[in-house]
């Protein structure tokens, strides 16, 4: 799925890309077209009177679910066009925080060329801040059959590229859609919803004043212990339906045990399963600060084993004081949780059982790929999950066992 941009403000120091098969477009809302007094008769199209938009830049096929086409050759090709909108479009920002991608990982446009982005801004702006909404594959929710290593591959540049991702998933989004929002039959529309409501959470202290404000650098440096573990599971609260309203005050309570709950997360594991190495709440709306703090304490305190004993004040809170529009309160939470292995051994498993047999490597290897790429991509995303492994096995007391042994060597 290839998720459009939420309608965010770049101006304000976000520059934000969304992908689909041809198109690049960054958020700068484009010039309006002229109104006629008078429909055309027909449908006839008026070219000459529409004018062009300077931030759209399009190219004559897809990647064809292929990540090395997206990659390597159709892609590459547009690259420099696509960085040219993105210079200009950070050019007019007068304090860039960074930029946002959102991109699916399972086709070959998200996945191969947005990867390919990713690295060239990196290289470009290397002390700007880089967030990626990532749509990963989901065992129930499928779209073609080399999912698999389109994902691997794209994780292996993201481990190295990225800032912070925000993993999302059509299963959860679909199971929230139908069985927390009971809509019996989910549009693609429903599914973006919920994700634009998150993309907006995130960059909130960024547009509207509040009474404690965060921005994407401090996100990133009070979620991401290490430099690898930045994957993060994004959740909303309260869940509501395209165009619906929310007739009932929810309250801080309400609001804080709704957005830890397994049901509000946006990907499909279960946070039971790990423990949190940090978290983020970013409420919006008119609150006390000290009932935000209270509940938030509260909610650590109840479920103690679920958060990392050695991670002191791992998990950070913001407040706007602008609620999103059709709610009085609303909350975002961002969770770095070790369960987030889940997703990637699962897309793990199915590589492996088609890399083994060298299924359909040969549309990768026509493009010029090497299959040590494949055994790289594979090998840096088994570290990952172990890495995860490792940190949610680890206690407080190992950590003094290990500093008081370092001592007596000393």
């Amino acid at each position: 799925m290839n998720m459009p941009s939420t309608p965010l403000a770049p101006t304000t120091g976000t520059a934000t890309c969304s992908w689909s098969a041809s198109t690049c477009t960054t958020t700068r809302p484009a010039v309006r077209p002229p109104s006629f007094p008078h429909r055309p008769p027909g449908n006839a199209a008026l070219p000459s009177l529409m004018p062009s938009r300077p931030t759209q830049v399009a190219g004559q096929c897809g990647a064809g679910n292929n990540w090395a086409k997206g990659h390597y050759t159709e892609g590459a090709e547009l690259m420099e066009s696509v960085m040219d909108v993105v210079r200009k479009e950070a050019e007019s920002c007068d304090c860039l925080q960074g930029f946002q991608l959102t991109h699916s990982l399972g086709g070959g446009t998200g996945s191969g060329m947005g990867t390919l982005l990713l690295s060239k801004i990196r290289e470009e702006y290397p002390d700007r801040i880089i967030n990626t909404f990532s749509i990963l594959p989901s065992p129930k929710v499928s779209d073609t059959v080399v999912e698999p290593y389109n994902a691997t591959l794209s994780v292996h540049q993201l481990i190295e590229n990225a800032d912070e991702t925000f993993c999302i998933d059509n299963e959860a989004l679909y199971d929230i859609c139908s069985k927390t929002l009971k809509l019996p039959t989910p549009t693609y529309g429903d599914l973006n919803h919920l994700v634009s409501a998150t993309m907006s959470g995130v960059t909130t202290c960024l547009r509207f004043p509040g009474q404690l404000n965060a921005d994407l650098r401090k996100l990133a440096v009070n979620m991401v212990p290490f430099p690898r573990l930045h994957f993060f599971m994004p959740g909303f609260a309260p869940l509501t339906s395209r165009g619906s309203q929310q007739y009932r005050a929810l309250t801080v309570a309400e609001l804080t045990q709704q957005m830890f709950d397994a049901k509000n997360m946006m990907a499909a594991c279960d946070p039971r399963h790990g423990r949190y190495l940090t978290a983020a709440a970013i409420f919006r709306g008119r609150m006390p600060m000290r009932e935000v703090d209270e509940q938030m304490f509260n909610i650590q305190d109840k479920n103690s084993s679920y958060f990392a004993d050695w991670l002191p004040n791992n998990v950070k809170t913001a407040v706007c004081d602008i609620p999103p529009r059709g709610l009085k309160m609303s909350a975002t939470f961002i969770g770095n949780n070790t369960a987030i292995q889940e997703l990637f051994k699962r897309v793990s498993e199915q590589f492996t059982a088609m890399f083994r047999r060298k299924a359909f490597l040969h549309w990768y290897t026509g493009e010029g790929m090497d299959e040590m790429e494949f055994t790289e991509a594979e090998s840096n995303m088994n570290d990952l999950v172990s890495e995860y492994q490792q940190y949610q096995d680890a206690t407080a007391e190992e950590e003094e066992d290990e500093e008081y042994a370092e001592e007596e060597v000393a």
